[in-house]
């Protein structure tokens, strides 16, 4: 059975995550507060930072950059800005 959540990024009810995907504190605020929709949404705009920025996950400042951009994009309502990113459309 899902779980159904306010999900502050929709602003609206939605199917929550199956698990804590993130630790700590900020993990359980994603978990009972984020959509499996919206997480899917900040996965492409994270996967777009990291290839674009060619960010390296081992960098501590790297990954504090990205949690950073998480918490804009998921709770602030900012959408992440890709230096260099043109779209194809």
């Amino acid at each position: 059975m899902s779980r159904i959540i306010y999900c502050h990024y929709l602003k609206e009810e939605s199917e929550g995550l199956d698990f804590q995907l993130y630790p700590g504190e900020l993990g359980k605020r994603i978990y009972n507060e984020i959509s499996k929709l919206a997480w899917q949404e900040w996965i492409k705009k994270q996967t777009m930072l990291i290839n674009e920025n060619k960010l390296n996950m081992m960098n501590l400042e790297h990954r504090k950059k990205i949690e950073t951009e998480m918490v804009k994009f998921l709770f602030e309502g900012e959408n992440v800005i890709i230096d260099g990113y043109k779209s194809e459309n």
